[in-house]
């Protein structure tokens, strides 16, 4: 006998199976029986039932050995477990996630795809059709599926399909009962051909991970429409056209409400065959933006039913400045099944944050993200459901070694291009890559929010590319088309970079003769502790209209809450946590939100530099702030001004502003009177910018703008007075010790080790178990830091050195009256012959303080290129748990991460200050800060850096290695020391954004050269 298996090609492993059975793609809309139930936008108003909620489900191994005739109505599935829908089954028992960045977790054989290890999920659930939907055409419509799936209903097969983010829409009208239950059943696929195509940065998980609906359209229905706004070149008048798909005859009719529900215009016209355009004429009316999102309502009416569309009259033209970020779709429970009150909250929140614009990478997102984004104000870029990336590791490890050693940009290149011959560049793929743009547009195209459509995300270059524009182009022809793959502006509109420095900015911005403006689709990556200066990325695309501004990478951390893992103690899961291979660990941990999206650090200094006003100088009274908005003034603002200084805060109440204070353009603003009359040291002028109104997204007073000028500049010595009437304290000497005794306090020093060990002021000791101050340079390495300077860091052996002392020297000086101690230090590491020689003196004053001289010069051989930090660390017994500072505050700062922190009088507690990095790792650094006071109730220790520019402090209940051993933040808790680290350091290493882009920049690195700072103790 002879056999084959399988008897023929599965269709998930066919490169020329896309759909079966799938209805043509369509606007996403609803229809409802009346336009009063139509404008409420309620999907539960409508002709619609959903079928998500609890399922049957049964999880295999693979396709073939799941249940056979499972579809069948009298197929038993009681013993069957339940599952919810929208989900993924790796979350809910079944499988586990699976995180790569860029290699693909199956051979690389496209089309092919395993047939042994490919987990397969079966899903039933019965349903009921009212009465009221018979006569109609019924559709099975299912939102989301990954990565595809064979649907039946009542046993027999419906059909097919994959594009794991894009909906597919079944007509099941023939076969449904309206006088009893029906089943539904649904296999789906974890992996498919349509896998090449999906290989996003991201947990690949599999399951319908979005609403599944019955749908009822009447015989005589509206299947699809197309909305554009067609202003003239004033931007004054508009035509609206409407064009209107129908099946059967009737007459269609249009309604055009504004904001108010008032009826600005209406038309009807017979339907002709197939397609009907209807077309008004508007006299001025408003339009939408992201900054000023006036809606219209358009009602559609046709075969008895109702459809509602929001209109917003805007064109598209590529000049302002996109101060966006890049949206996965992720919740930390349910993964890109996101619920939609957590989407909505997602968006509420960028708004907050001075954000205007999402990418929304690297796929389709949930079709209800596009009303929102039109009702409070987005520009979007909608990108195509494609992702290649994988293909690059292939080609990789074939370069000769010629090419291995040619500069990075031009490896990089080849890299980049050659792997488009898999699919990209493929023609046996371009039904599939056209399949993806014109699901994309289809579905999107109405909605004003939409400004900009991608044809997906790395991905090569090739002919495929260029039939998705084609096949975009002739739908809509009113937005611009961005793909970053298209390196050299070849097809797309506009071009796109990912990561460049600022120096490689602003030569694309300095190029004369430009055709295409420029976006960076991604930029400052925002993993961990960072990204560091931003703000110069800012300034760059505000200085050269070529720059249109550019989406941070990326809006949150993708971190998994997997079976209650948080409940019992755990941390959120990153990259390898689930034994997979291969992953790439905690790179999935790179948003400016925490897992649960709430604000990292990285995203309050993104408020700052995207912020729509900007103080940029004050003379004569009279201060210059520039509007940053493009389309609007300032009118819908207050100002609040405040003096600031060290122990003072003075309201200056509301400022006036100028009215009518055009976009991109700078204004003065007249101040009162600054009175400061007694105030010492530094003062700062402060103006904060709010509402004067409540909007969709914030309530009056949501504070867009917060900043500082320095009116005056510190005095120079006023913190380091010295007091000369009292007497000098005593010296006892030991072999092995000095004790210096004052008036109030009592000081052991080592001899041996160089350092101060024991300080008892008023009968309390200040150190916790001789950690006195000991000078350091180390710091747990950030993910920025990870790629670049940590490398030399463990070359060097940093982690390795420490301060070896080599002489002590003291003496009483009656001029002073102090004991003064001098020791001579090498810190060195292990191995190397490279160190810092370091002269610290100590001067012990009679009325109980002590002042810290440390100066420092790098030498010998292999030096490391850069320091983590300098600086002085300490033991405090853990009652010392109150803080209080003056200078930046009150949250986490770095030389190049600081500008959202503002001078002021700061208070917390040690936990408070803490920043929980779901990767451990360095931070909750405050910087440039004038004093910093630790206080217990009973005794306090004050640490003052006078005017010395630059100083930071950091208090938590953790050393630096044990942020830089544990790999989670439970492993960090149970580190948690019973007292509190104290660091005290003059100088930083910036943060940068190396993880994925450009390194700390030159000007905020910590280089090795000879430094000298002084510390005062009391």
């Amino acid at each position: 006998m002879a056999g084959r298996f399988p008897s023929s090609r599965p269709d998930w492993s066919n490169i020329d199976i896309i759909h079966r059975g799938v209805l043509s793609p369509r606007s996403y809309f609803f229809l409802y029986e009346n336009e009063a139930s139509a404008l409420t936008g309620s999907q539960d108003q409508s002709r619609s039932i959903y079928l998500s909620g609890v399922w049957k489900f049964q999880h295999s191994v693979n396709p073939f050995e799941a249940p056979q005739q499972f579809e069948n109505s009298t197929y038993d599935t009681s013993k069957w477990k339940d599952i919810q829908v929208p989900g993924h089954w790796q979350l809910q028992g079944w499988g586990n996630p699976h995180y790569s960045n860029i290699n693909y977790i199956i051979p690389a054989n496209p089309p092919n795809v395993p047939f042994d290890s490919n987990e397969t999920g079966s899903y039933v659930r019965k349903f009921s059709v009212p009465t009221d939907f018979a006569g109609e055409q019924l559709r099975l419509r299912f939102e989301g599926v990954d990565s595809a799936f064979h649907v039946y209903v009542n046993g027999f097969m419906v059909g097919y399909s994959q594009g794991s983010r894009n909906p597919a829409e079944f007509d099941i009208t023939s076969i449904v009962n309206f006088a009893e239950e029906n089943v539904v059943a649904v296999r789906v696929y974890q992996f498919c051909d349509g896998t090449y195509l999906e290989d996003q940065d991201q947990w690949r998980m599999s399951g319908i991970f979005r609403d599944v609906l019955i749908l009822a359209f009447p015989k005589n229905h509206i299947s699809d429409f197309q909305v554009q706004t067609l202003l003239d070149d004033d931007f004054k008048n508009a035509d609206l056209v409407v064009k209107v798909a129908t099946k059967g005859q009737g007459l269609i009719g249009l309604k055009l409400l504004d904001s108010r529900g008032a009826t600005v215009a209406t038309k009807s016209e017979q339907a002709s065959n197939l397609s009907t355009t209807l077309t008004i004429a508007i006299t001025e009316p408003k339009k939408w933006s992201a900054e000023e999102p006036y809606l219209y309502k358009l009602v559609l009416s046709f075969g008895g039913r109702f459809i509602v569309q929001n209109v917003g009259f805007r064109k598209v033209e590529i000049k302002d400045v996109l101060r966006g970020v890049n949206r996965h779709e992720h919740h930390p429970v349910h993964g890109r099944a996101v619920p939609y009150d957590f989407l909505k909250n997602d968006l509420l929140l960028m708004k907050k944050y001075n954000i205007n614009a999402i990418r929304t990478a690297h796929q389709p997102p949930d079709p209800r993200l596009f009303s929102l984004a039109d009702e409070l104000g987005f520009w979007v870029i909608d990108e195509a459901d494609l992702e290649c990336h994988g293909f690059c590791a292939i080609d990789k490890l074939t370069l000769s070694e010629e090419e291995k050693n040619l500069p990075y940009a031009e490896k990089q290149a080849l890299i980049y291009t050659r792997p488009g011959r898999f699919t990209t560049d493929n023609p046996d793929w371009k039904d599939q890559h056209v399949d993806r743009a014109v699901q994309l547009c289809m579905r999107d195209k109405n909605h004003p929010s939409v400004v900009i459509w991608s044809l997906g995300n790395e991905s090569f270059y090739g002919r495929n590319i260029k039939s998705m524009y084609d096949a975009i182009r002739a739908i809509d022809t009113t937005r611009p088309i961005h793909y970053e793959g298209d390196r050299l502006g070849e097809t797309v509109d506009l071009l796109s970079k990912m990561y460049l420095s600022i120096e490689e900015l602003i030569s694309f911005g300095e190029e004369p003769n430009f055709t295409k403006p420029l976006i960076l689709c991604e930029y400052i990556h925002a993993m961990g502790n960072g990204p560091g200066n931003i703000k110069e990325y800012i300034d760059a695309f505000y200085a050269y209209p070529r720059l249109q501004g550019g989406c941070a990478w990326e809006w949150a951390n993708h971190g998994l809450d997997v079976k209650g893992s948080l409940v019992h103690g755990q941390s959120y899961a990153y990259g390898g946590d689930f034994k997979e291979e291969p992953n790439d660990y905690n790179f999935i941990l790179d948003g400016m939100c925490f897992s649960d999206h709430t604000p990292t650090p990285g995203l309050i200094e993104y408020k700052k530099a995207i912020e729509p006003v900007q103080l940029q100088s004050f003379a004569d009274g009279k201060l210059t702030i520039a509007n940053r908005y493009d389309l609007v003034t300032l009118d819908h603002l207050n100002c609040d001004g405040f003096l600031v200084a060290d122990g003072y805060k003075n309201p200056l109440g509301e400022i006036p502003i100028p009215t009518g204070i055009a976009p991109h353009t700078t204004a003065e603003i007249a101040l009162p009177e600054l009175d400061a009359v007694g105030v010492k040291g530094e003062i700062y002028l402060q103006l904060n910018f709010s509402l004067k109104e409540a909007t969709a997204w914030a309530d009056s007073s949501h504070l867009l703008s917060s900043s500082q000028l320095q009116l005056r500049a510190p005095t120079k010595g006023a913190s380091t007075a010295v007091t000369t009437d009292i007497p000098a304290p005593t010296l006892d000497i030991t072999p092995t010790t000095l004790t210096i005794v004052a008036a109030e306090s009592t000081w052991v020093f080592s001899l041996t080790s160089g350092k101060l060990t024991s300080w008892i002021k008023s009968k309390i000791e200040l150190f916790h178990s001789h950690l006195g101050p000991e000078f350091d340079i180390n710091r747990a390495e950030t993910d920025n830091d990870r790629r670049h300077d940590a490398v030399d860091w463990k070359e060097k052996f940093v982690h390795l050195s420490k301060a070896y002392t080599h002489s002590v020297e003291w003496f009483t000086n009656a001029l002073t009256s102090s004991v003064e101690v001098i020791v001579e230090t090498r810190l060195a590491p292990l191995v190397l012959s490279w160190s810092i020689n370091i002269i610290t003196k100590y001067t012990f004053r009679g009325d109980g303080s002590l002042n810290i001289h440390c100066s420092g010069n790098p030498a010998g051989e292999n030096l490391p290129l850069t320091l983590p930090r300098i600086g002085f660390t300490l033991g405090l017994p853990q009652q010392f748990d109150k803080v209080e500072w003056f200078g930046r505050g009150p949250g986490e700062s770095y030389k190049d991460k600081k500008l959202s922190q503002l001078y002021g009088n700061w208070t917390s507690t040690v936990d408070e200050l803490f920043v929980n990095y779901e990767f451990p790792q360095e931070g909750s650094n405050r910087t440039d800060v004038r004093w910093v006071k630790l206080d217990s109730g009973e005794a306090s220790l004050k640490a003052m850096f006078g005017t010395q520019d630059g100083f930071s402090f950091m208090a938590s209940h953790y050393t630096w290695k044990d942020l830089y051993e544990s790999k989670h933040p439970h492993d960090l808790r149970e580190k948690k020391k019973d007292y509190i680290v104290l660091r005290l350091d003059p100088d930083h290493h910036g943060l940068g954004s190396g993880s994925c882009g450009p390194k700390t920049r030159e000007e905020y690195a910590l280089k090795p050269r000879s430094f000298e700072f002084e510390i005062r103790l009391e």
